[in-house]
């Protein structure tokens, strides 16, 4: 794994080398064995590479890299795992090669078959190659967005890079706030693809392509999930062909020259992993938790006894509520825009944990988004079935008098009862669920009540909040435009293309890189992906159950009892530390002063939430944190920009 970054200048200027050179050392974290630079043009072009050595140890592995006859040359973050296949196939066209890099792969692929080389890849990737026969730039992303690529276009400049602080070591990159992003990610809890939180600068979206001539921007995409055609039914020979697509998609995903392992979080999806990991492997498998003392958020004696069954090398550490904190103030350098998932904390953490013995680990990640993992799937099908036979006027009314019962005695009347209800019905996180129940029951439409599930601010609560209006997001403009397919598998898709990379992949890359360690995920090979699209709602939720067919794979490797239980997630009690432990920290960035002079928030809705969170009237920990982490990321980001 690296970070690349480049820009392309319509002319010369002597501070582009100096810049470039910065910036590449901003991405220092993300490579730190070794670094290079590439000009052309007179420096009017200029690419940058730190490299994070996975394959070919060698200095014959470096970036940017060059053909030898001089077309083209690359700069290259993410990992192409059949790229030995490619290799062979490009030998028999005549092409030779001087290192065992997936690098010089990928560069050969494009001289031979131009765009058309991304549809033999199997892998996570963001690169740019210089092509000099037109003198353009050509720019893809993966299919899945596992690896990030920010870029910008302004008067006579264009960058790009993997993540912004690379850009802002530019002297022509304006650190101008995009109002709309801001409110988006006020919506959402960050900042949705194409958008970055600058103006005029945008994300590449996953599975897209582009080309820079020098003048213009051409973008296009070349891949898509497939729509979900004949729904595949029968369940042992879904098991049986999910068991062999996995398990070659993690033998894939062993090709390394550096230590191996792989995050247990003791959920099904890591432990799936993990669990077929260790069976490819002759030697016990290094895994690694962490854990928390407040019993609720604690998954890690799960995750021990997973890796006892398994007989993996179990690294296990526990976390205080201090350690936990300790991260947040490294979170706005971390996430260089700002992001509110409170699971990156715990993120990093484990990332540090495991980055102590190994280079490269294996996650869990993408199971939920394939397989009806969400809560919020389920509910918002039988919500939204319900709802459309209740007037509006009355869920209203019951959602005001839901929300006038005190929390406290919501949860003593549940606690007792849980473990007498369905499983469906047996929910960590009651507080956070309960407001959501709330939300829910105001709105309408399937994209009205898919998003109550998910978002932190309404759309009428942005125009109090911040004075900023949307009309709809992304994933409202998909669940709109998408009426083929069921509930379900609409409601999976579009957080497949928005939620997973956008926030999900992005929290994980962050988290790893910053500590320079490299994660891949199995569930996201796109052979897994297109035929995940074609299993039958009933393989995925059924009886209450989200993840069925998964969990009957599992079943072959783990007894069941391993994972017959609530979903936890990957939380931390942000909920309690904001009215103990955060609380001066919260009431400092969030001061009724700091808030009138910076005039983008309305100090009267921010504070009538802290006061109703302190008092424990209603959990606004979301809202709040998100607040929070926008403050700390300005502070830290914002230094003579503008807003």
């Amino acid at each position: 794994m690296c970070g690349i970054v480049g820009y392309y200048c319509d002319r010369v200027e002597r501070n582009l080398a100096g810049a470039l050179g910065r910036s590449v050392e901003s991405l220092a974290h993300r490579g730190p064995d070794d670094a290079g630079i590439f000009t052309a043009m007179d420096g009017r072009i200029g690419l940058g590479h730190r490299r994070l050595s996975v394959l070919d140890l060698s200095r014959s592995g470096r970036q940017p890299m060059e053909s030898e006859d001089g077309r083209a040359a690359i700069v290259y973050n993410g990992e192409v795992y059949n790229f030995a296949q490619i290799r062979e196939q490009l030998t028999g066209c005549g092409y030779s090669f001087k290192s065992g890099t997936d690098t010089e792969v990928i560069l050969k692929a494009y001289l031979k078959w131009g765009i058309g080389c991304l549809e033999r890849f199997i892998g996570m990737f963001a690169f740019c190659i210089l092509d000099r026969r037109d003198m353009s730039l050509f720019l893809a992303r993966d299919r899945l967005g596992i690896k990030p690529l920010y870029y910008f276009k302004g008067q006579g400049t264009f960058i790009f890079a993997s993540e912004l602080k690379a850009m802002m070591a530019f002297p022509d990159f304006p650190r101008d706030v995009n109002k709309d992003a801001l409110a988006l990610y006020l919506h959402y809890q960050y900042v949705p693809a194409p958008h970055s939180i600058f103006q005029d600068t945008f994300k590449l979206a996953p599975g897209h392509y582009m080309k820079f001539d020098g003048r213009d921007i051409s973008i296009k995409r070349y891949w898509d999930p497939p729509n979900t055609g004949d729904a595949l039914n029968d369940e042992h020979e879904v098991i049986q062909k999910l068991d062999e697509l996995i398990t070659c998609s993690v033998k894939d995903r062993l090709v390394s020259d550096v230590p191996l392992g792989a995050l247990l979080s003791g959920g099904i999806d890591s432990t799936l992993v993990a669990a077929i990991l260790q069976k490819q492997a002759d030697r016990p498998v290094r895994t690694f938790t962490i854990g928390f003392r407040e019993s609720a958020y604690d998954e890690a004696p799960w995750a021990s006894q997973v890796a006892g069954y398994l007989g993996t090398e179990h690294t296990e550490l526990y976390i205080s509520p201090r350690q936990a904190m300790d991260v947040i103030p490294e979170l706005p350098a971390i996430y260089d825009e700002p992001f509110a998932d409170t699971s990156a904390i715990p993120s990093c953490l484990v990332s540090r944990l495991a980055r102590s013995e190994v280079i490269v680990a294996l996650s869990g990640d993408g199971g939920d988004e394939q397989f009806c993992g969400y809560v919020r799937y389920w509910a918002t099908k039988s919500m939204s079935r319900v709802l459309n036979q209740v007037p509006q006027g009355v869920r209203s009314a019951l959602a005001q008098i839901m929300g006038a019962i005190p929390f406290g005695w919501v949860e003593k009347s549940y606690l007792p009862l849980r473990d007498m209800l369905p499983k469906r019905f047996q929910m960590a996180n009651l507080r956070d669920k309960w407001q959501k129940m709330i939300a829910i029951l105001k709105e309408g439409s399937l994209h009205e009540i898919y998003r109550a599930t998910v978002c932190l601010w309404s759309m009428n609560e942005l125009r109090e909040v911040c004075g900023i209006e949307i009309t709809e997001g992304t994933f409202e403009r998909m669940l709109k435009a998408d009426k083929s397919g069921s509930i379900l598998s609409r409601l999976m898709l579009t957080d497949l293309l928005t939620y997973l990379p956008d926030c999900m992949l992005t929290k994980v890359d962050r988290a790893s890189m910053a500590v320079g360690l490299e994660v891949r995920v199995p569930l996201l090979d796109h052979r897994i992906v297109e035929f995940s699209t074609h299993i039958h709602d009933g393989l995925k939720y059924r009886d209450g159950e989200g993840k069925y067919i998964l969990k009957r794979l599992l079943s072959r490797y783990v007894p069941s009892y391993f994972f017959e239980r609530p979903k936890m997630g990957f939380a931390v009690p942000i909920d309690s530390w904001l009215r103990g432990e955060l609380k001066n920290m919260l009431l400092d960035y969030l001061s009724w002063e700091r808030l009138t002079a910076e005039g983008l928030f309305s100090p009267l809705v921010v504070h009538r939430s802290i006061k109703e969170h302190m008092t424990g009237v209603c959990n606004h920990q979301h809202r709040l944190w998100a607040i929070l982490m926008w403050e700390m990321w300005r502070e830290r980001w914002l230094d003579g920009g503008r807003v």
